[in-house]
């Protein structure tokens, strides 16, 4: 049975409840739609790559609800810790991912068998409940079919995506209605993709890239 939510009647309780039984949600946070679901089950992330018809070569990044969840599931490389302090604290809660290496317990199948993950706390409350009714951690990538234009609104999140996920909450638009910035700072820092944050207001904070 799916369940739809808006910001009205949403039970936070009952959405930890459903996503702790392997279903997946469709949510708005501060850049677009995201879909989610528990990192400790690999059913309920299959299930994310199977509604999206995504590739299990495409890694999922996670969003973390503080900032001190970070090292629980990921290394911070201490030549960058600063840099990466700097960040986080310009630019956190917001539209930067950061890539980082993952704890081992973290599957996988979230990495594309890579040994990084992309982490980021979004800047909109709701998001933020629902990421910390699950322990501060749910990994989550954009609620669109792969090659579907990426949702910006509950509106543009198409039916035939709906009908694959458990729970839906229509939280009217993202605020921000781009993609996040992504940057690797594992190693060398790397920008990977240009979104909500502009590489020049980056490069302000840690330097030349």
């Amino acid at each position: 049975m799916k369940v739809i939510y808006d910001l009205k009647n949403i039970d936070f309780n009952r959405i930890k409840e459903l996503l702790e039984e392997k279903e997946i949600v469709v949510y708005p946070t501060d850049t677009v739609y995201g879909v989610g679901g528990l990192i400790t089950s690999e059913e309920a992330i299959k299930k994310i790559y199977q509604a999206k018809e995504r590739s299990y070569s495409s890694p999922i990044i996670a969003l973390v609800s503080s900032v001190d969840k970070v090292e629980e599931i990921a290394y911070i490389n201490e030549k960058n810790r600063d840099l990466i302090e700097r960040l986080i604290e310009r630019f956190w809660p917001g539209g930067l991912t950061i890539i980082l290496k993952k704890r081992e317990f973290v599957p996988d199948i979230l990495t594309a068998k890579g040994d990084t993950i992309g982490i980021r706390m979004p800047n909109l409350d709701i998001a933020l409940k629902i990421i910390e009714s699950v322990g501060g951690v749910l990994p989550t990538t954009s609620a669109n079919i792969s090659g579907e234009t990426t949702p910006r609104s509950y509106d543009e999140v198409s039916e035939r995506f709906r009908e694959r996920v458990g729970i839906l909450i229509d939280g009217g638009k993202s605020p921000l209605g781009e993609e996040s910035t992504i940057i690797d700072m594992s190693n060398e820092p790397k920008i990977v993709r240009v979104g909500a944050i502009p590489v020049e207001e980056i490069e302000k904070v840690i330097g030349k890239i």
